[in-house]
């Protein structure tokens, strides 16, 4: 059987003029800025007028540790948010925004797969409102204003050697990483060195996916930290004069976008940070929104639940007072027989054996919901045409064994009638209310404390080893008065260590943090573990490669 591709179902959908979903949701004309004809900002002060509405039920989609066989989150986000709908439920859906790094990379788009998208695919995939071109431009305005502050007589006595803002890009660039720039005489600035992020890593896009509102947004930017001076102290964009402008530039990237499915269920899509690197969740704003707006909000957390999962709910929920509902934990038959050691080219063969090992990483992220966080949990088995009867059913069993349903999810395949039975067992965990939500850690504990319980609880660690001068920085920072802020890690996607060859359940391992930096504005401290970067590379055969466009404008490639 000849399978469409993604972009093949997408272009040959037909949306909804975005008017009619904006109908739908019962949001008066004064909020709505369109985009075209399928795409629109929704203003957050949308929010004031239902101040006294009660929420909706909060359903987070997360997945077990990310594999080469790929888990389908983001589809499987949409097929429940779809299915929710045809069962007569007032369903939202709230995504993160594609990066282009990744798209032109590795990892493709981001707007589900099958029947299970939201669209118009390609512009999500792409520029789409300019929400991450805004975050660019802003996060380099700050840096332009911090060498011309330096270049016109340093009145801050800032320590070039301790500039801690670099520039970025929205692109996979390892050339970027470490530059010298400055060069070319004193009419061209300081020489230093320097380096690019991409933008999705930017404490700038941290900051507009955890803002309330522009005054909020205002007031976190100016407390980033971009530089120390030279008696060791905090020098932020508020010194500088920069928030005001900085928040110019963000006024309309800051109000969600509203999308729809396949099937045309209204989907919020704002904010892209990367949960290796960043936090991981879409903006606090459209999922504050889509709560008012409907009685089930459908989201998802980036990568594993080790990293997304684990961020939404000891930064996000605690940052926003936000409670999640139940979780949804996404596996596959293949990417668990990956975890148990089978090589891809085998993945399709029957192999019970190979379960025994992989789907410890499961039963982990199991543990890490149910356990340390508390909240009811759901497993999404996204259903291959290669999965055999015994392996799902061992699957299923394994997960009883902790109490945790498992159902077959074919939302690809079959869009909303294909996640039914997993939207029924979801509102069965809502309904039966066995939620003792509770962060992994409390704000009291130290910096070392904070990062010790992640490693430990969540990843399973047997301890964490601080390389280099990592101590002697998070003294100076717990001395600065950052403390008390939570801890964002970043570390691989691909294991629940920090080493991306420790498949399933690795045990017995450490932790190892090489760098440790503030991001005062966002207010989280980052842990940087193992070998991970902030500037990702591209691979040997880019996606770029198969990307392209013809005469017409139609767009192949994209998944």
């Amino acid at each position: 059987m000849d399978f469409k591709s993604d972009i093949q179902i997408a272009q040959e959908a037909n949306p909804l003029p975005i008017n009619q979903v904006v109908k739908a949701l019962n949001i008066s004309d004064e909020y709505v800025e369109n985009y075209g004809r399928y795409k629109a900002k929704i203003d957050y002060n949308i929010l004031e007028q239902y101040d006294d509405k009660k929420n909706g039920k909060l359903i987070l989609v997360t997945a077990i540790t990310p594999t080469p066989a790929g888990e389908g989150k983001t589809t499987t986000t949409v097929g429940l948010g779809d299915s929710l709908r045809a069962m007569g439920k007032r369903s939202i859906i709230a995504l993160r925004e594609p990066s282009l790094g990744p798209v032109f990379g590795i990892k493709g788009g981001a707007a589900g797969g099958g029947y299970a998208q939201v669209i118009p695919m390609e512009d999500i995939n792409l520029h789409f409102t300019g929400d991450i071109h805004a975050v660019t431009t802003a996060n380099n305005l700050i840096a332009a204003m911090l060498d011309n502050h330096i270049h016109q007589g340093n009145s801050l006595d800032i320590d070039s050697r301790r500039i801690a803002w670099k520039r970025c890009l929205d692109m996979n660039d390892r050339q970027l990483r470490f530059v010298v720039d400055g060069l070319g005489g004193r009419t061209n600035g300081t020489p230093r060195e320097d380096g690019f992020d991409i933008s999705v890593a930017s404490e700038i896009m941290a900051i507009l996916c955890l803002s309330n509102d522009l005054d909020d947004l205002k007031a976190k930017v100016a407390r980033i930290v971009v530089a120390y001076n030279f008696r060791g102290k905090p020098v932020t964009v508020g010194d500088l004069k920069g928030q005001g402008a900085v928040a110019v530039l963000l006024k309309d990237a800051l109000k969600p976008n509203l999308v729809q499915t396949l099937e045309h269920t209204p989907a919020f899509i704002h904010g892209g940070p990367f949960a290796n690197i960043a936090h991981g969740c879409n903006s606090i704003m459209a999922t504050k929104i889509a709560l008012k707006l409907g009685d089930y909000v459908v989201t998802e957390a980036g990568f594993g639940a080790d990293l997304g999962a684990e961020k939404f709910f000891d930064i996000k929920c605690r940052f926003s007072g936000l409670r999640p509902d139940a979780v949804v934990l996404v596996a596959t038959v293949r990417a668990l027989k990956l975890h148990g050691d089978v090589p891809k080219a085998e993945l399709q063969k029957e192999n019970v054996s190979a379960l025994e090992k992989g789907i410890e990483n499961l039963l982990k992220h199991i543990e890490n919901i149910t356990k340390v966080f508390g909240l009811p949990a759901v497993v999404a088995i996204n259903r291959f045409p290669t999965d055999t009867g015994a392996e799902l059913e061992y699957i299923i069993k394994k997960c009883g064994e902790l109490n945790v349903p498992a159902v077959l999810s074919e939302v690809w395949g079959k869009g909303s009638e294909g996640g039914i039975a997993l939207a029924e067992e979801v509102l069965r965990a809502i309904e039966e209310g066995k939620n003792h939500f509770q962060f992994a850690y409390e704000d009291s504990l130290s910096i070392r404390e904070k990062i010790q319980m992640i490693a430990t609880k969540i990843y399973g660690a047997g301890g964490v080893d601080y390389i280099g001068r990592v101590e002697k920085q998070i003294d100076e920072l717990e001395a600065l008065g950052f403390g008390g802020l939570p801890v964002c890690m970043a570390k691989t996607q691909y294991s629940l260590s920090d080493d991306p060859g420790k498949l399933a359940r690795p045990r017995g391992f450490r932790i190892s943090v090489r760098n440790i930096k503030v991001s005062a504005g966002a207010g989280f401290i980052v842990a940087i573990t193992g070998e991970i970067m902030t500037m990702p590379g591209l691979p040997k055969v880019p996606a770029a490669e198969s990307i392209d466009v013809d005469r017409a404008g139609n767009i192949s490639g994209l998944f």
